[in-house]
């Protein structure tokens, strides 16, 4: 359904353009131009009220005057007429609209009605639409040959299908395409993405054999759980590569968690960019020169990187790049070795990188990519060329193009360090590989190549059910919602962990003094007193966190000073009472909580926690619900996670055990849709057992929507 409603538009026989004009320099004369420029292989019936001879052809009074079936509409008119020539269009049976003009919820209030209007005619009448506030759309494929935008150059031939939500951006990009070395399929500038965006292109694209590779540019994600249903699927079988602006973090310092506070805007976006497969970019220039990796390069079997050089200074830094990207140099087999020193001087290196020595001839480049390109030991291969004696960068270009069109299963990338004119004389030319001026950009090409490769291999992960008591957690929150709180009490939010399964301290509630020393001596010294209250989120602020107490005499003593130092300060009236805590012995201190994104949704977070997390900033986030590949994911993330693997002698963490916390977490906050913000910091890491034990715990609901779900009132009538 959705290929043949796109088709109307992306691979039309006949289009008309809506506002087509003889007058230079308009978006109606210049759209008429690319379309008869780039020959497009259907018909094209300019519309102009005026009538007349547009482009040398035949313009028409309106679409209804057209004497044929129409495809695809181009509309090019203002604002306030393109109602009723959506009404035209439907009149005229066309099905797929490109809504070029702007005027719409760009401009404010009264332009966002209109495309309201504009939105609920075309769903009545059962037009996609793409835009308006757009560039137009291209497909290059020389069935159609289609350049439906107004950007100042023909559309590069290629196999790329790439999604702009800004129309200059694209417009810009569709522009230099030749200097990139870059060509596209199809291109679609989704404007305001009133019905098309980016999810729906990805989706048509999904089986579509001239597009190889997807790029995004995007400012927004419209609907976050659908785009990550379709692009993990569909990044399986292609690459999806995305620039996804606006990074700003602003939101972040109203939370009042750790979890919340760390997380923004693109850290969820970022979190949902990598669950779905799709290779985040942070700049045009890294988004083409992947995509320049991925157009002329295979998925490697694995990430054993060989480098071929004439010149040894830079061979070394292609291996410090190599490293440091996380790749692996190439054992080179003996029998690769034999075969290059029966060739090259008793002066080059036969080891990995392969250094032929600045005296390098032609030749040698071209026997020793042949010999390496047929090591098994090897699956990557960078040529690294600097000019010496005479040797020209063009040949050498042309030799390894050779073999590497004779072999053309492995990945091979060219770092020339020559002169500008050469990637300008390259840009003119077919090609079948990459070609990069410094290594660290082709080292990168491999990291993204080996990225997709091990993203294909991801086995695609279970969400499980625990067995859980969600009634005693949901009896909880009521009272908590009940009292008008938002904040349950750290007794309340233990307890809401343990109805899930989470493994927390032993611990207990005592009001009274006989009551703190009765638990004190059934849990067993040593042992921790916290405070639990109603006005008081953050215990250690005020000193309600006491630790390593060791006897009964001492918990007497701390208790009367905690009750001291809350009535000195005023917050003797929020108190609950003290929650009586085993004190697990662990010198390690992870986090594991819950943010609230206003778009995305529940994010999950994981890393090394206590009283530097805010510091520190070693976390990972993901988008719930999570998999079982997702949270040990994220447990790995962390450079904290050699921490967990059991560094200087100690004891491993139940590595097991701390992801089956995050899936429980992952559950709750599905259960219980409302929960803003979660903290268990620090989760401890036990040094008996290894496992993540919640000392500590702080749950926050969204008052109103809590109260909706649940059925309940405001005791207080605060709500």
């Amino acid at each position: 359904m959705l290929k043949e409603q796109l088709d109307k538009i992306m691979c039309p026989r006949t289009v008309a353009v809506i506002g087509a004009s003889a007058k230079e320099h308009t978006i109606g004369s210049e759209l008429m131009k690319r379309l008869t420029g780039y020959k497009f292989t259907g018909k094209i019936y300019p519309v102009n009220p005026k009538g007349g001879i547009i482009e040398g052809l035949q313009a028409y009074p309106t679409v209804l005057d057209v004497p044929d079936e129409i495809d695809l509409a181009f509309i090019v008119v203002n604002a306030k007429f393109v109602l009723q020539t959506i009404d035209q269009c439907y009149e005229k049976g066309i099905k797929g609209l490109c809504i070029v003009s702007a005027g719409f919820k760009e401009t404010g209030k009264e332009g966002a009605e209109l495309e309201r209007q504009m939105k609920e005619k075309c769903e009545q009448y059962g037009m996609r639409v793409v835009g308006p506030n757009c560039m137009g759309v291209v497909n290059s494929h020389p069935d159609y040959n289609l350049d439906g935008t107004f950007a100042e150059t023909l559309p590069e031939r290629g196999h790329i299908g790439f999604v702009s939500q800004s129309g200059a951006l694209g417009g810009g990009i569709l522009n230099i395409l030749k200097d990139l070395n870059l060509g596209f399929a199809q291109f679609i500038s989704i404007g305001n993405q009133m019905d098309i965006n980016a999810e729906t292109a990805l989706e048509y694209w999904e089986n579509e054999d001239d597009v190889k590779q997807i790029l995004l540019y995007m400012e927004s994600i419209s609907n976050p759980s659908n785009f990550r249903k379709l692009a993990s699927r569909i990044s399986k079988k292609k690459p999806v590569l995305a620039l996804k602006s606006g990074r700003s973090a602003a939101g972040a310092s109203a939370a009042s968690s750790h979890t919340g506070s760390l997380a923004g805007a693109d850290k969820a976006a970022n979190a949902l960019l990598t669950q779905s497969g799709v290779i985040r970019e942070y700049s045009l220039k890294n988004l083409f020169a992947t995509a320049k990796v991925f157009s002329n390069c295979p998925i490697p079997k694995g990430n054993r990187v060989a480098i071929i050089t004439n010149s040894g200074g830079p061979g070394i830094m292609a291996t410090d790049a190599i490293c440091e990207y996380g790749m692996q140099m190439a054992q080179i087999s003996d029998k690769t070795r034999e075969t290059l020193r029966s060739f090259l001087p008793s002066a080059a290196s036969v080891k990995n990188p392969i250094d032929m020595i600045a005296s390098a001839p032609l030749d040698h480049y071209k026997q020793t990519l042949t010999t390496v390109i047929a090591d098994e030991n090897v699956d990557m291969i960078m040529v690294i060329y600097l000019p010496f004696l005479g040797l020209k960068d063009i040949d050498v270009a042309n030799a390894i193009m050779e073999i590497k069109a004779q072999h053309p299963e492995k990945p091979v990338i060219g770092v020339f360090m020559t002169k500008n004119e050469f990637f300008t004389q390259i840009s003119d030319m077919e090609v079948n590989m990459p070609f990069f001026m410094y290594a660290e950009e082709a080292a990168e090409g491999f990291m993204r190549l080996d990225q997709q490769r091990r993203w294909i291999e991801r086995p695609e992960g279970k969400i499980p059910c625990y067995d859980v008591d969600k009634e005693r957690a949901e009896r909880i929150i009521r009272t908590a919602i009940k009292d008008g709180r938002e904040q349950l009490t750290t007794l309340e939010s233990i307890d809401v962990l343990n109805a899930y399964g989470i493994r927390a301290c032993k611990y207990g509630l005592a009001t009274n003094e006989q009551e703190v020393v009765d638990l004190g001596n059934q849990i067993g010294y040593p042992v921790v007193m916290k405070m639990t209250s109603k006005t008081t989120s953050h215990k250690t602020d005020v000193g309600g966190v006491r630790v390593n107490i060791q006897s009964e005499e001492q918990l007497r003593e701390e208790y009367r000073d905690l009750l001291a130092k809350l009535t000195e300060k005023g917050l003797i009236d929020g108190l609950e009472g003290v929650i009586i805590q085993e004190m697990v012995k662990g010198s390690r201190e992870m986090v594991c909580g819950i943010a609230t994104d206003p778009q995305y949704g529940p994010m999950m977070m994981f890393g090394l926690g206590g009283v530097f997390i805010e510091v520190m900033k070693d976390v990972c986030f993901r988008i719930a619900p999570l998999t079982d590949i997702d949270a040990m994911d994220m447990i790995k993330s962390v450079k904290a996670y050699k921490l967990l693997e059991g560094a200087r002698g100690t004891k491993p963490a139940n590595i097991e055990q701390i992801q089956e916390t995050l899936l429980r977490l992952s559950q709750l906050v599905k259960d219980f849709s409302f929960i803003d913000e979660l903290d268990i910091n620090p989760l401890l890491i036990s040094e008996k057992t290894g496992e993540g034990i919640a000392v500590d715990g702080r749950i926050k609901v969204r008052m109103k929507e809590a109260l909706n779900t649940l059925h309940v009132e405001c005791d207080c009538h605060c709500c």
